[in-house]
């Protein structure tokens, strides 16, 4: 049996390209880490001082110069400081100005009536930054929930190895990534701006907003009260918040078939409206005028808002 040339070609073409990119994918993964490593450490450059550089972090966490969150609107300000999101008030103006314009226009077309320009505008300018920010909140905690172990076992090798317990949190600060990585980097540099570390652990507990942070916070805490090994509690720590992680993923796994099931219930109503009016726009347009209408479109939405809640209630498990 022989291969044609032609076919040999094309297979070794095939391999160049797929190797090619497999390599440009590997040099951007890295080079993506190496930057999200090196984050915080780019405002550190910047900065000359270690009480400025705490000042600076703590300004873009939205915090205020003693490291704590505004009293007006407590859970804006918590939401705010547990996202990450850096703050800064003119941008964020612009930007959710910019949003709630283009939110009015967009309802003011859409539904071809100018005075759907303000609850579009409301809409898209306010509730969408604080949906926005509980997304991020989500996801920093879930990437803090995965990190924290490793966190913790890189504290344990540098203290079975010697060094103090600042130097090891200091090191958590420069090796790894975001969020964990500026979380214990900013918990370091308060230390060595005068904070002692009960308090720069607390912080950063205040910061997170996450349980298994608060774990840490509660660990080091009775250390530095009762004394003891802190290697060990440690140890048994990061074993802790590794099985509370493979339990929260198992959970997830088990609620995936009703999220699944909720997600599909939601979308199949509004996709089948979208098919029947696109292919039939007179099959509701000639009857939406009429009241009967009206509220049945009405009572079938509350009816579907009442139906998701039940669903979320049963596929929100939590641990």
């Amino acid at each position: 049996m022989k291969i044609d040339a032609h076919v040999i070609f094309l297979i070794l073409v095939f391999a160049a390209v797929f190797t090619a990119g497999q390599a440009a994918i590997g040099l951007l993964t890295v080079a993506t880490q190496k930057r999200r490593v090196n984050k915080r450490l780019k405002v550190a450059e910047k900065i000359d001082g270690v009480s400025a550089l705490v000042m600076e972090l703590r300004k873009q966490r939205g915090l205020n110069a003693d490291g704590k969150r505004g009293e007006r609107l407590r859970w804006l300000s918590n939401l705010i400081v547990a996202s990450g999101v850096p703050y800064d008030p003119k941008k964020w103006a612009l930007y959710i100005g910019l949003a709630a314009v283009v939110g009015g226009m967009a309802g003011a077309i859409v539904l071809k009536n100018p005075v759907m320009f303000i609850p579009g505008a409301l809409l898209v300018g306010g509730a969408g930054p604080i949906f926005y920010l509980k997304f991020m909140v989500a996801k920093r905690a879930k990437a803090l929930g995965f990190q924290l172990p490793q966190a913790l076992e890189i504290i344990v090798r540098s203290l079975e190895a010697g060094h103090p317990v600042p130097t090891a949190i200091n090191l958590v600060g420069r090796e790894m990534s975001d969020p964990i990585g500026s979380e214990f980097g900013m918990a370091a540099d308060e230390i060595a701006y005068g904070a002692t570390m009960e308090q720069a652990v607390a912080r950063m507990s205040e910061r997170c907003q996450h349980p298994d942070v608060d774990l840490f916070a509660a660990t080091v805490r009775l250390q530095e009260r009762t004394g003891g090994n802190l290697t060990g509690l440690l140890k048994l720590n990061a074993a802790t918040v590794r099985e509370r992680h493979k339990m929260r993923l198992k959970i997830q796994a088990a609620s995936s078939e009703g999220r699944a099931s909720a997600l599909i219930l939601t979308a199949a109503p509004f996709c089948a409206m979208g098919f029947i009016m696109i292919s039939s726009p007179h099959f509701y347009g000639d009857v939406i005028h009429e009241p009967i209408v009206k509220w049945g479109l009405v009572g079938l939405g509350v009816w579907m808002f009442l139906g998701n809640m039940v669903m979320r209630r049963m596929i929100n498990l939590r641990l």
